[in-house]
């Protein structure tokens, strides 16, 4: 099938609309950032927010150009998988950068802040907007699993797991708890990002085993996981004597990480039950 040149309206429809807002936030985001002298401590974040807001750029504007271009029908993927879960994964990973770069700016205010701070959250409002019109197309437009409830638990999955290795990296010497737990946290964003490459590719009829029994599987595992690394993360929490932000943080991220397994394994059963 020939690549071909789209209409110089599909870059004026709802969606592209809001693709050149998410260029634009993210954009001024990361040139501000990057223009900033160095800031102290925490350390991680100030990367963590410059890695998104550059990543998600990136992808959204080669998303526009791929969609004006026709090009998608030639890729060997599910372009409606891909396109939901860059909008939702920037959505959260946009979230998260919102509240972080204050966080690095508590002892080192300048006058960009405020405007890097609110160009964050408007690209996150952009990217929430995108994926809301993704989920409400017309009847007669498929949508894909990553736009669906299960795919969106997929998506925060990933985003839990990348959250909380950052914080957990952004702590005190490493011992051999931490060890574990990073490894536990680096084991489900694995199986997780790997489900979503799965269905972004449109390779889940290949897998040799039932895929829907496998999703079931893995995500009984994060449970588990989740469940353990939740009560490690309360319990190193109630041994500080002063209050560690960092560590209250990545416990109630663990929390939310664990919510969203439970409900993502219920949704799992409920389907296996009704094929069976």
């Amino acid at each position: 099938m020939p690549v071909t040149l789209g209409e110089l309206n599909t870059l004026t429809t709802p969606l592209s609309i809001m693709r050149f807002w998410e260029l634009i936030c993210t954009c001024l985001c990361f040139s501000l950032a990057s223009s900033m002298a160095t800031l102290p401590s925490p350390v991680t974040f100030r990367p963590f927010c410059m890695v998104t807001w550059c990543f998600f750029f990136t992808l959204t504007f080669l998303i526009i150009a791929i969609n004006f271009i026709q090009f998608h029908s030639l890729l060997p993927l599910s372009w409606k998988n891909l396109t939901a879960t860059v909008a939702s994964l920037g959505a959260l990973m946009s979230l998260a950068a919102t509240f972080a770069f204050p966080w690095v700016l508590v002892s080192a205010y300048e006058f960009k802040g405020p405007f890097i701070t609110v160009g964050s959250f408007f690209a996150t409002l952009a990217y929430a907007v995108e994926l809301h019109l993704i989920r409400t197309q017309g009847a007669g437009q498929q949508r894909g699993y990553m736009s669906s409830v299960p795919g969106f638990l997929k998506t925060l999955q990933v985003f839990g797991s990348c959250t909380a290795l950052v914080l957990l990296g952004d702590q005190a010497a490493w011992t051999w708890q931490r060890s574990a737990v990073a490894a536990s946290y680096a084991v489900c964003l694995l199986a997780s990002l790997g489900t979503v490459l799965v269905m972004i590719g449109d390779c889940a009829a290949r897998c040799p085993v039932p895929f829907d029994r496998l999703l079931a599987g893995l995500t009984l595992l994060g449970v588990f996981t989740y469940m353990t690394a939740t009560v490690v993360c309360f319990s190193r929490v109630l041994q500080e004597k002063d209050m560690n932000l960092v560590m209250c943080c990545e416990a109630a991220i663990v929390c939310i990480t664990l919510l969203v397994y439970t409900v993502d394994l219920v949704f799992s059963v409920k389907l296996l039950c009704d094929r069976n």
